[in-house]
């Protein structure tokens, strides 16, 4: 298949962008999900940017893609996160079909009709929540399934569920199914202090088949398998880019208001730090990005650590950004009107998203005292 370049990312962002901004506030207000940005984003094919063109995708680089959605950030911070959620799954499934291992089907799924995947992946981590049983063909799944972002848009459910093997013991399993599969709902719970536009609602599966066929991998319970090592390094910075495409917003709506005061002694301090912590987050994610190598990488849990770091670096920054930024605005910036407020709540997600800061501390002193990275209990 004849590729050319890539789809026109920043003209597609530059044309939807002000519009999500303008609705940013009354979804946020009404704990509803972004669904009119989906479906515009859905037919300008965003959803299928990163899937190579020979697979019928956008073929989008994966810094570009990272670019992509820290521009949403700037517009609207629940639709670039819930979009994050989406690409970090596809993302992972591009490291695999370029590496030899299963991931061509997915990313096909995704171009053939701009599907959503909606991801549990940080909910469940090293032990899953939920029962499988075996039966005829397969798997009987039975669990709730919180924080699925973009689920009331979502076409498939990418998952794991917990499987008691009679002979290799307690497994965690993954696998992906239908949303519009018998005996999955979802009970619509997100209503949260921030990023109230994501749709992360409790998707509750009752007695779901899953088939043979479609578990992806099986690994121990409880403890920290070689996935972790590609998901970890591909999966962050897209998710960090939301955050720092945030903060960019919040710094320059503190720059506009500010400007136009001058300095009282105190005002250009608070933006002096603003610019600093901004530009911290911005280098952190730089260096995310770089540490996942276009997916052309073989990570190892040395890359997995620095994305993990990195994380904590970016979270902590983005939070006393937009900290200063609201100190630089003064009153202004204690009205709703304004923006800043939705982005300082929105911002504090950013910590748990894995690992929040004492567990990344933790894993990473771990690693440098020569130990597994995670203590068994």
């Amino acid at each position: 298949m004849t590729t050319g370049p890539g789809l026109n990312w920043k003209q597609i962002l530059a044309s939807l962008g002000p519009a999500f901004a303008g609705r940013a506030a009354a979804y946020d207000g009404a704990d509803a999900f972004v669904a009119e940005n989906y479906a515009e984003m859905r037919a300008a094919k965003l959803f299928s940017a990163l899937v190579p063109q020979e697979l019928g995708g956008g073929g989008l680089s994966y810094s570009e893609v990272c670019g992509l959605i820290r521009g949403l950030g700037q517009f609207c911070g629940s639709t670039a996160l819930a979009f994050s959620m989406h690409q970090h799954l596809v993302a992972t499934a591009l490291w695999n079909y370029r590496h030899g291992k299963p991931g061509e089907r997915l990313l096909r799924t995704v171009a053939e009709g701009e599907k959503v995947l909606v991801s549990t992946g940080a909910g469940d981590w090293l032990s899953s929540s939920g029962v499988l049983e075996q039966c005829v063909g397969g798997y009987r799944f039975t669990g709730r399934k919180a924080f699925a972002s973009g689920s009331v848009a979502g076409d498939l459910l990418v998952t794991s569920g917990q499987y008691t093997d009679p002979a290799a013991g307690h497994q965690v399993l993954h696998f992906s199914i239908s949303m519009t599969a018998a005996g999955v709902r979802i009970d619509p719970v997100w209503q949260a202090m921030g990023m109230r536009g994501t749709g992360s609602h409790t998707i509750v599966l009752d007695n779901v088949f899953v088939p043979e066929q479609a578990i992806t991998l099986r690994r121990p319970c409880g403890r920290y398998h070689a996935i972790w090592n590609v998901i970890l390094t591909v999966a962050l910075p897209l998710i960090c880019a939301v955050y720092v495409g945030m903060a960019e917003a919040a710094a320059a709506k503190a720059r506009d208001i500010a400007a136009g005061k001058g300095d009282d002694g105190v005002n250009a301090l608070a933006i002096g730090e603003m610019e600093t912590e901004l530009t911290t987050a911005q280098i952190a994610l730089d260096s995310m990005i770089a540490n996942a190598n276009e997916l052309n990488v073989e990570p190892g849990i040395e890359h997995a650590n620095r994305a993990l770091i990195r994380k904590t670096i970016v979270t902590e920054a983005v939070k006393r950004t937009t900290d200063r930024a609201l100190e630089a605005t003064g009153g202004a910036g204690y009205f709703r009107r304004l923006g800043l407020e939705r982005i300082l709540r929105d911002a504090q997600a950013a910590q748990f998203h894995p690992m929040p800061a004492k567990k990344q501390h933790r894993f990473t002193g771990r690693l440098a005292l020569g130990l597994d990275p995670i203590a068994e209990d």
